[in-house]
């Protein structure tokens, strides 16, 4: 099945400025798609070249098979998006700003379509309720909304829980898993929160600089080889005091009184247990922790943030 997003060694320049550098990506049908980076790494430059509001410096983008370059409307059709927080009109009411939006964008049988959007980002219930009186996550559902209105087969979503407390935050991500699950959207997600995306992506993409660092399955690229594990012991002087000379001392990374972190394999866990347990040393607990923080970190750590 092709891409429905296809970005081949993609470029935009502003001056010296690098804003973008030869990023390549894939977002198949069906993905949440993780488009993560730290703030100034170029991920809205793409998204605004996606939507073609920006033309590229180089490079091709595809839209389901499609040139965008070539076939901008027919490709656009097929796209919602919301891009930083939405704007409406917060004296008219939820469902008025969507039948507004719905008429300049042609959607048929609107009245129908407008009830079955706020339903299914939870608002029908506030549809009369100017929109001046909504929360910031009920002004990002709408937005959502809004991007659902006239059908399309993919959402893109810059930064969509911004700004958010945890509970607003939460609603943002059950929304977009319910929208892939149920109504089988494929969605472009950008953050620079690394939680999130952990939390509802399928596949991802690691941008910083404007290149791509790493692509593929979270699940895969989060339970790697390398993970940091800690032991939790009675007395890290004592783990620390066996460890010259041995296969264990590289793998050492910090300790605390009651704390000792080792970078190691999967199966490396129960060998290293069992020389400590064989020197004598008291393990309270074991935590093997490998998040997709702990992931970014290692890419980017050598690396200096835009």
């Amino acid at each position: 099945m092709a891409p429905y997003i296809e970005i081949k060694n993609l470029s935009k320049h502003y001056g010296d400025l690098k804003a973008v550098d030869g990023l390549s990506m894939q977002v198949m049908p069906g993905d949440i798609y993780g488009f993560l980076g730290p703030n100034g790494s170029g991920k809205s430059t793409t998204i605004r070249m996606l939507l073609s509001l920006i033309r590229p410096t180089s490079g091709q983008i595809l839209l389901f098979g499609h040139d965008l370059a070539v076939d901008r409307y027919q490709t656009l059709g097929r796209v919602g998006a919301l891009i930083e927080k939405p704007d409406f009109y917060n004296y008219l009411s939820a469902r008025k700003n969507l039948e507004i939006l719905g008429k300049l964008s042609k959607v048929r049988n609107l009245n129908s379509r407008i009830d079955e959007v706020l339903d299914m980002v939870g608002l029908l219930p506030r549809a009369k309720s100017v929109v001046r009186t909504f929360s910031l996550g009920m002004k990002q559902r709408l937005g959502i909304a809004q991007a659902l209105l006239h059908k399309p087969d993919l959402i893109i979503l810059d930064e969509p829980t911004n700004g958010l407390d945890p509970q607003g935050q939460k609603e943002i991500r059950d929304l977009v898993k319910s929208l892939s699950q149920e109504s089988n959207i494929t969605i472009l997600i950008s953050s620079h929160i690394l939680f999130e995306i952990e939390q509802i992506a399928n596949r991802m993409v690691i941008i910083n600089k404007g290149k791509a660092l790493v692509e593929g399955n979270v699940h895969d690229l989060i339970n790697g080889d390398d993970r940091q594990v800690t032991y939790i012991v009675d007395n890290s002087d004592s783990v620390r005091s066996i460890l010259p000379g041995s296969a264990w001392e590289p793998k050492f990374q910090k300790s605390s009184p009651d704390r000792v972190w080792f970078r190691i394999t999967k199966e490396e866990i129960p060998m290293l247990t069992a020389y400590l347990i064989e020197k004598g040393i008291r393990i309270y607990a074991i935590e093997p922790v490998r998040s997709l923080e702990d992931f970014f970190l290692q890419l980017t750590e050598n690396e200096t943030i835009n």
